[in-house]
């Protein structure tokens, strides 16, 4: 089983994560259509938090500015990333895995023993990130990317690696983060990590033929 490496890139102390919430969703909605190809709507987000009950959704703040977000579905004991973005000025410098590590302790810390997320099959800089947190291949999802017909590749992570330690304290200490909801999943960074973002899979199979 591979662990989650210990060493984090080294943030601003005034990074902060907390649940998402509908107050969040026009800012959202902005990153998301910076960030995808097939951005998700503000309609679909809403939907996402108030009414599907397996979405875990964060946003990622520095000094009070939300610069990323991130979500996934939490079903028993396995975790499925949904939506990973950082904002572009702040691509580059580590956020994104500093927010997908964030995840990745929240999703542990709720009782996920596993994390899965796909990622396009010729994103190698994003899958080289994913391997570096742990992530390995597990298969193929063939024509997943509803914008082009790409294949996505499946990946999976075990989590007894990782810690609960957030950036304002374990997550039993931070009540922002007890409730984190809310999901999606690609890694649309072509040429940069921090764009980690993937396709919401549960679009990704409505809008399949």
């Amino acid at each position: 089983m591979k662990r989650l490496e210990e060493r984090e890139p080294e943030m601003r102390p005034n990074l902060r994560f907390r649940k998402m919430t509908t107050d969040d969703i026009e800012t959202i909605a902005r990153i998301e259509r910076e960030s995808f190809a097939s951005p998700w709507s503000a309609d679909a987000f809403r939907m996402e938090l108030t009414q599907n009950h397996f979405a875990n959704y964060m946003v990622m703040e520095l000094d009070g500015n939300t610069i990323g977000y991130g979500g996934m579905w939490l079903i028993v004991d396995e975790a499925h990333v949904t939506n990973i973005a950082v904002r572009e000025p702040y691509r580059g410098k580590g956020y994104g895995e500093r927010l997908l590590r964030e995840l990745m302790r929240t999703a542990a810390w709720r009782g996920a023993v596993r994390m899965t997320l796909e990622v396009r099959v010729t994103n190698h800089v994003a899958q080289s990130l994913y391997r570096k947190l742990g992530f390995y291949d597990a298969g193929i999802r063939p024509r997943y990317y509803t914008d082009n017909q790409e294949d996505a590749l499946i990946m999976w992570a075990e989590l007894g690696g990782v810690d609960g330690a957030v950036a304002d304290g374990t997550p039993e200490a931070n009540p922002d983060m007890r409730d984190a909801s809310d999901s999606k999943a690609e890694t649309d960074a072509e040429t940069n990590t921090d764009t980690i973002a993937a396709e919401p899979a549960g679009e990704a199979e409505r809008n399949r033929t």
